[in-house]
């Protein structure tokens, strides 16, 4: 009996991930596949000439300077965002941690930014940023500047991203049972203390859910930059996704783009399987 239980479980687990897994790899793997092999082309993406060229491509990728200040720009911006979208994210989650109607109402305020396409967003800033800042704050437009403009484009991120976050951290204190804290409170245990030694090491699943996921979307940002800045002022705000499309579609140089992409999506992998595992080694077993 108990066994068939197990062979039905795993059945309907099946019948769920099936529709999203054939969209995955549909959408995501075949394509992948199927670019390797333009990565060893000299080719333009349009016509039916090419030359095979081997590894160089992933050779000038590695060797080409012009990768870099993308390269730093998207370290940038994805160190702020994964910093800030989970630190802000666990503040608000202990804020409004309380079953009541009204931290359910700024549960729901929070999180509307998330729900906001990023396009949408990304406009939104634009305006504040060149108009309302400057108008009240007298603020200049962060976006307008080489020097202040990754920092714009994070606050961005993480004012759309921190809702999200909440809501994992939200989820995570609620699975810390109550007895830990009532023999901390016996115990005569400080907040803090409390914090740091009960409520931290047990949320450590939702650091390691928030940080792989926000890591992976601030390497991978490319709609940010390409509508509030096209990549500038002049290409400071330049990121490694932007680098990859204007080589393939505004260079013409897809094999090229291609060995980048590839290159890209191995280190992308890798940074996340790393970052995964750091915060699983920390997890504590409730």
């Amino acid at each position: 009996m108990r066994n068939k239980k197990m062979v039905k479980k795993t059945i309907q687990s099946i019948l769920f991930l099936a529709p999203c897994a054939v969209v995955f790899f549909v959408f995501v793997i075949m394509p992948f596949l199927q670019g390797i092999p333009y990565s060893f082309r000299r080719w333009d993406g349009f016509s039916t000439d090419y030359t095979i060229v081997g590894l160089e491509n992933y050779k000038n990728v590695l060797t080409d300077g012009s990768i870099v200040a993308p390269a730093v720009n998207t370290i940038k911006f994805a160190v702020m965002e994964v910093v800030f979208s989970n630190l802000f994210g666990l503040l608000l989650a202990l804020g409004i941690s309380r079953n009541s109607r009204f931290h359910r109402i700024l549960r729901t305020i929070y999180f509307m930014p998330y729900v906001i396409s990023i396009v949408l967003a990304s406009y939104i800033w634009s305006y504040i940023f060149s108009d309302v800042c400057y108008s009240i704050l007298g603020m200049k437009n962060l976006l307008a500047s080489p020097k202040t403009v990754i920092l714009g484009l994070a606050i961005i991120s993480v004012w759309k991203d921190t809702g999200y976050c909440m809501i994992v951290f939200l989820a995570a204190l609620k699975s810390v049972p109550d007895e830990y804290y009532e023999v901390a409170r016996v115990e005569g245990s400080r907040s803090l203390h409390t914090f740091t030694k009960i409520t931290l090491p047990l949320i450590v699943p939702a650091f390691t859910t928030n940080a792989t996921l926000v890591l992976s979307w601030g390497l991978k940002v490319f709609e940010y930059p390409m509508v509030t800045t096209g990549g500038g002022p002049g290409t400071s705000s330049e990121s490694l996704a932007m680098y990859i499309y204007k080589n393939i579609f505004v260079y013409y140089k897809a094999g090229y783009g291609q060995a980048a992409a590839i290159l890209f999506t191995l280190f992308l992998a890798v940074i996340s399987f790393l970052v995964a595992s750091f915060f699983r080694s920390r997890e504590v077993e409730v």
